[in-house]
């Protein structure tokens, strides 16, 4: 093998020899490096692999001299700024670590390649961005900023565990990189782990206690675990102190429309857009307010955002659906289901959302969840009978059923959890888009223990959201109907309440409703009407395999006979009647959907046919729905 002693041999050849040793045998790798310095003394690489070989050693100080070295011979490589922010993070040293980072960020910035990817990361071009970033880390697989802006990518597609990953890594080469963890904090939140983005979040907050941008982060997380008056106090301070923050405003609004402080929502809305008047999401939250109506001024103000060249796609299908529901109200049904068109098509470009996987993923579901099946594992998993699981679609009345149940003594509301998607993710085992799941197939090998730990595994990371002694709680994830027979084998005494609503009135509002995640159904009336059957079919099948099992409640019996349908609802629970869930729109619990100011008013009837005004323009979920829309609320032979 040539050495940089050996006349024969190249530099090229010693230096790459030394990096090959470095995996395996970094004394070695040292030597070899020293033998390169001493023949081309002060050469960046060799002083780059040298720190790397004396970090592998567990020398710090060695290394860092070394990379200190190296970057002073180099100052344009970002990977030796990267690596000696490592050991200074190692070594305890924050401020000459955090230097390091910014030093390494400006020098990766230099990059062709990262600048044309934040050129289009900034037009939103994201297919380009993702190209390039891709072709930038397979050159340089240690270039954090890549990662960072690579996770960001991911982030605004919806594929937040990808996004997650990537910053995990980047911050594994990189600890000190602080954006990286903001942005890994942000991510977390969006998966619903607030317990893991508070722990980075107090990372942070160790060096940079003020911190604006991480203080209404954690704001936005102890809202999302319930501890909304922490939340409250939290934004207080923030804005107190730095006041011209519209995004900050805009999440100030959402936790104090959650306790149904309605007017101080409103201001805060307002406020948002004095700052930003195209913050497209600061007027669709007070679209979202439902009883809110617009005026004129409001109309034209919106009209006028949503002509103004250069408007970020964000902000343009936010207007959307702000001015859908402006028109909705003042009874312009066309101009309306215009500007609900137009936003959903716009959404719908920025999801990777894919029918054909949610309907094979049901017929697996089928094929493996029989009578056979269940009874084999009769006993198995975590007896807790602690959680009630409201499943079904979005809008078709599951905050209602969580606000009735919640104003019950024993039990809890919480929100929409995704503890149970994380579980079948994790099970799921994906390597990347486009790969096979291996769930459900994969829960036919779990025994009776590993059941049971999942389900104590479900109730252990869910004990943030319950804030009461009650005995009982409420997961309304609507989603969760796709993983009934997850549910049922690690939680067996677990209640699961189907909410089920007229199929186009249950569509229509959801095609007219902007979710902030985890929805990707919902912007294409083909893609409603396919899902819904996909959802009657799968709960059919449970029906069958479950008699019993599963309580159904249809949004219309409910608004025709509450008190018959609640007393139904309570002894499928086994709770006492308590004459408080009659009058639920008295429980001043936070509530953190869509349908919070509606389920502080009495049931009334105005939603039931409310998609009839739009019914000309139904033609593509009528389509998909089939069968299952005539037979509605019978479930039609063929999806048996």
């Amino acid at each position: 093998m040539a050495t940089a002693a050996d006349p024969t041999g190249s530099l090229a050849t010693a230096l790459a020899h030394t990096a090959r040793l470095l995996a395996r045998d970094p004394t070695l790798a040292a030597e070899q490096a020293r033998e390169i310095l001493n023949v081309v003394p002060g050469h960046a690489l060799a002083l780059r692999l040298l720190g790397a070989a004396l970090a592998g050693q567990g020398d710090s100080a060695g290394a860092i001299a070394a990379l200190r070295e190296a970057t002073a011979s180099a100052p344009r490589e970002a990977e030796g700024f990267r690596l000696l922010a490592e050991q200074l993070s190692l070594a305890g040293d924050t401020a000459a670590a955090d230097a390091a980072i910014a030093a390494m960020l400006k020098a990766a910035a230099a990059s062709p390649q990262l600048i044309a990817a934040a050129l289009a990361l900034a037009d939103n071009r994201l297919a380009v961005a993702e190209a390039g970033l891709r072709a930038r880390l397979q050159a340089h697989p240690g270039d954090v900023a890549a990662l960072r802006m690579l996770a960001e990518v991911a982030g605004r597609l919806g594929r937040y565990a990808d996004a997650e990953r990537l910053l995990v890594h980047a911050l594994e080469l990189a600890p000190a990189f602080t954006a990286a963890r903001t942005n890994l904090a942000q991510v977390l939140h969006r998966l619903g782990k607030p317990g893991e983005a508070l722990a980075e979040l107090d990372r942070l907050a160790v060096h940079d206690p003020r911190n604006p941008t991480q203080r209404t982060l954690r704001a936005a997380v102890l809202a999302r675990t319930g501890d909304t008056q922490a939340s409250l106090e939290l934004y207080a301070a923030v804005l107190a102190e730095f006041p011209q923050q519209p995004k900050a405003w805009l999440s100030c609004g959402h936790a104090l429309k959650a306790v149904g402080r309605m007017a101080d929502s409103i201001a805060a809305y307002r406020t948002a857009l004095t700052q930003l008047p195209s913050l497209g999401e600061a007027w669709w939250s007070l679209a979202n307010l439902k009883t809110l109506r617009f005026s004129a001024d409001d109309i034209a103000a919106m009209q006028a955002a949503l002509a103004a060249p250069g408007l970020a796609t964000e902000d343009r299908y936010h207007l959307d659906f702000a001015l859908g529901k402006a028109f909705e109200d003042a009874g312009n049904y066309t101009a309306s289901f215009d500007h609900y068109a137009h936003g959903n098509a716009l959404r719908r470009t920025e999801l990777r959302y894919d029918a054909d996987e949610v309907s094979a993923h049901v017929e697996r579901s089928r094929a493996l969840f029989t009578r056979d099946f269940f009874a084999a594992r009769a006993g198995s998993g975590d007896p807790a009978r602690d959680p009630i699981f409201i499943v079904g679609l979005p809008r078709a009345g599951s905050t209602l059923l969580e606000q009735i149940l919640s104003s019950h003594s024993q039990v809890e509301g919480t929100s929409e959890l995704s503890d149970i998607l994380s579980l079948a993710s994790r099970l799921g085992g994906k390597s990347g888009r486009g790969a096979r799941s291996a769930y459900p197939e994969a829960l036919a090998s779990l025994d009776p223990v590993a059941l049971a730990a999942l389900g104590a595994e479900y109730l252990d990371r869910t004990r943030i959201q319950r804030h009461s002694a009650k005995p009982y709680f409420i997961d309304k994830m609507p989603n969760n109907f796709q993983h009934i027979g997850l549910i049922h084998l690690i939680l067996p005494n677990a209640k699961i309440i189907d909410a089920r609503r007229h199929p186009l009135g249950c569509g229509f509002s959801g095609f007219k409703q902007h979710f902030a995640r985890g929805q990707g159904f919902t912007y294409s009336l083909d893609d409603i009407g396919r899902y819904y059957r996909d959802y009657v079919a799968l709960l059919a099948h449970y029906d069958t395999m479950l008699p019993d099992r599963i309580h159904r409640v249809f949004y219309e019996a409910m608004v025709a006979d509450p008190e018959a349908e609640i007393r139904a609802l309570l002894a499928y629970c086994g709770l006492p009647f308590e004459a408080a869930c009659l009058s639920f729109h008295s429980n001043d619990r936070a509530v953190r959907t869509p349908s919070s100011e509606q389920v502080r008013l009495p049931i009334y009837s105005g939603a039931v046919e409310h998609w009839q005004h739009y019914a000309n323009y139904l033609a593509p979920l009528r389509t998909a729905l089939g069968p299952v829309l005539d037979s509605y609320p019978a479930v039609p032979l063929d999806v048996m």
